[in-house]
C-alpha cells in the first residue's frame, strides 16, 4: 500500500467529469503545467497555477476538482473539501468528488458526512458498493456495525485475498454479537501477501499470539528499504489495537493504536484510520 500521488489523484479526479467542456484552451494549459509542478514537488508554484485556473474558468469543475486533489495530497483536508464542495454545487452527479469529499471527512473524523458522500458516491455509481470498505470503516466508527459487517460481507467478493477486509468484518461482527461468534463467523481468504497480515489473521481467528504478530512484523527482507519494516510495524500495531481493544483491554489497546498513528504512521488512508482512531480515544478519555 502506498501513498496515493498527485498524479494519480488528478488522472481519476479528471477523468471522472472529463465528458464535461472546457472552454478556454489556457485553463487546459495552466492545468498541465499545474500538474508538472505538482509531480516536481514545486506545490506553491502549483497551487498558484491552479488559482489562475479558477480566476480564469470559475464555473469549470475540473479546476476545482484537480486543485482539491493536491490539497488532499497535501493533507489539507478542509481546503479539499472547500473544493470538492465546489465542484459537487457545479457537477452534482460527480462520483469523484462525493468518493473522494467523503474521505477528507473522515480524515476530520466527521463520521456521518463521510458516510453521506459515500453513499451518494454508491447511489450514483452502484457498481463501487462491493469494494467500498471505507464505507464499511466508517460505519464501525459510527458505531452502525451491523451495516459494516454487511459491508464487508460483500466486500469477500472483491477481496477474497484481503485480510483486512477479513478483519474489520470481524470487529463488526464481535461488537454487535459477541467475539466466539465473530470468531466463528471470520471470513475465509486466501493469501495474502502483505506482511505481518497472515499472522494478524491467524490472531483473530485465534491460531496465533500477539507476539507472532510482532515477530513477523519486524522481518524483512535483505536490502528492503526502511519504509517497508515500518509499515509492516504499522499494521502489526494497529490491529494490534484493535485486537485488544475488543477483547476489552483499553491500555493495551491505546499503546499499540498509539505507536500505529505516531511511530510508524503511513501515508495512507489506514494511516488516517490510526489516527482517527487514537482522537477518538483521546476524546474519550476527556
Amino acid at each position: 500500500m502506498r501513498l496515493v500521488s498527485f498524479s494519480s489523484l488528478i488522472l481519476v479526479t479528471v477523468f471522472s467529469i472529463a465528458m464535461l467542456p472546457v472552454r478556454a484552451e489556457t485553463v487546459d494549459d495552466l492545468l498541465k503545467e499545474a500538474k508538472a509542478a505538482g509531480e516536481k514537488g514545486k506545490f506553491k508554484e502549483a497551487l498558484t497555477l491552479l488559482g489562475k485556473a479558477i480566476k480564469a474558468a470559475p464555473s469549470n469543475p475540473k479546476v476545482y476538482l484537480t486543485r482539491a486533489a493536491l490539497y488532499t495530497v497535501l493533507q489539507k483536508p478542509k481546503e479539499a473539501i472547500a473544493d470538492y464542495t465546489k465542484v459537487i454545487e457545479l457537477a452534482p452527479k460527480s462520483i469523484a468528488a462525493y468518493s473522494l469529499r467523503g474521505g477528507e471527512h473522515f480524515k476530520l473524523g466527521h463520521i456521518k458526512e463521510s458516510i453521506a458522500d459515500f453513499d451518494k458516491q454508491i447511489a450514483l455509481d452502484p457498481e463501487s458498493y462491493t469494494n467500498h470498505w471505507r464505507r464499511g470503516i466508517s460505519y464501525y466508527y459510527a458505531g452502525r456495525y451491523a451495516d459494516g459487517a454487511k459491508q464487508f460481507e460483500a466486500g469477500k467478493k472483491v477481496y477474497f485475498n484481503d485480510v483486512e477486509n477479513a478483519v474489520w468484518h470481524f470487529l463488526c461482527l464481535a461488537r454487535s454479537s459477541s467475539v466466539p461468534k465473530a470468531r466463528k463467523a471470520l471470513l475465509k481468504i486466501g493469501k495474502d501477501p502483505r506482511v505481518p497480515l497472515m499472522e494478524v489473521y491467524a490472531l483473530f481467528a485465534g491460531k496465533a499470539k500477539p507476539e507472532d504478530v510482532l515477530s513477523a512484523a519486524k522481518k524483512t527482507a535483505r536490502g528492503a528499504k526502511p519504509e517497508v519494516k515500518k509499515e509492516q510495524l504499522f499494521y502489526a500495531h494497529l490491529y494490534l489495537g484493535l485486537y485488544y481493544e475488543v477483547l476489552g483491554n483499553q491500555k493495551l489497546a491505546r499503546e499499540h493504536i498509539q505507536k500505529a498513528a505516531k511511530d510508524y504512521l503511513i501515508g495512507h488512508y489506514m494511516g488516517d484510520v490510526a489516527r482517527v482512531h487514537l482522537a477518538l480515544m483521546e476524546k474519550a478519555k476527556k
